[in-house]
C-alpha cells in the first residue's frame, strides 16, 4: 500500500502474518495497518496541507482553525510513527544474546533483564495509549520505559523509541479479549531483538 500523491508513505507491513501469528489474529493484522495506520499517515498528510493555508491571523488559545490542526498533528504523526516502531519490534521469537549492547544497556539501566521486563508490563497494564522503551538521549543517556497516555499526551521530548506496544483495545480485543496482560506477555515472545538492537546502534552514534 503506498499513498503516491502525500508527503508521508503508508509503509507495507515490514513482516507477513506468519512472522505475528501467535501474537496477534489475521483481522488484527490487516485492520490494524489497513485501517488504523493508514488513517493516521492519510490524516497527517491532509493536516500538513491545511495548515499551509490556515488563517493564521485568527489564532487563539480558546478555538481557532490553526490550535485545532496543531493536536491533531501530533495525535496523527505519532499515531503514524508508534504503529511503525510497533510493527519493527515484531517479528522475533523473542530470545536476545546477552552479548547485545542493547541487553548489556538494559542490564545497565534497569539493574536486570527481569526488572526492565517488570516495568515494561507495569507501564503497559497501566497506560491507555502506548508503553515504549525510548533512549533518552537529550538527558542523560539512559533507557526508559514510558506511556504514551495517548499519542500526543506523555512521552520525553529528545528519546527516540526501540518498543512500542500499543495499548489501545483495537490492538489486542479481537484476540485477546480483556486479558491485556496475555497480550503483553506475547509481545515478549514476539520481540526481533535484533531489530531493537540495531536501532539502539543507530541511536547510540546520535550527539546531543
Amino acid at each position: 500500500m503506498s499513498n503516491t500523491d502525500a508527503n508521508h508513505a503508508v509503509k507495507d507491513m515490514p513482516l507477513p502474518f506468519d512472522k505475528v501469528k501467535d501474537f496477534m489474529d489475521q483481522d488484527t493484522y490487516s485492520w490494524h495497518h489497513d485501517k488504523h495506520y493508514a488513517g493516521y499517515v492519510n490524516k497527517r498528510n491532509e493536516i500538513e496541507k491545511e495548515l499551509k493555508t490556515v488563517d493564521k491571523s485568527k489564532a487563539n488559545v480558546n478555538y481557532s482553525a490553526i490550535r485545532a490542526l496543531k493536536l491533531e498533528e501530533t495525535w496523527n504523526a505519532n499515531g503514524q510513527i508508534l504503529h511503525e516502531v510497533y510493527w519493527s519490534t515484531m517479528g522475533g521469537d523473542g530470545k536476545y544474546d546477552n552479548g547485545m549492547s542493547v541487553i548489556k544497556k538494559i542490564n545497565e539501566d534497569f539493574g536486570s533483564f527481569e526488572k526492565f521486563k517488570d516495568e515494561f508490563l507495569a507501564t503497559g497494564k497501566s497506560g491507555r495509549g502506548w508503553a515504549v522503551l525510548v533512549h533518552d538521549l537529550f538527558t542523560d543517556g539512559k533507557l526508559r520505559c514510558v506511556m504514551y497516555d495517548m499519542h500526543n499526551q506523555g512521552g520525553i521530548a529528545g528519546s527516540l523509541p526501540l518498543i512500542a506496544v500499543d495499548l489501545f483495545e483495537h490492538a489486542y480485543y479481537h484476540k485477546y479479549g480483556p486479558d491485556r496482560a496475555s497480550y503483553l506477555d506475547s509481545l515478549f515472545s514476539n520481540i526481533n531483538w535484533n531489530s531493537v538492537d540495531g536501532k539502539y546502534a543507530k541511536y547510540s552514534s546520535y550527539k546531543q
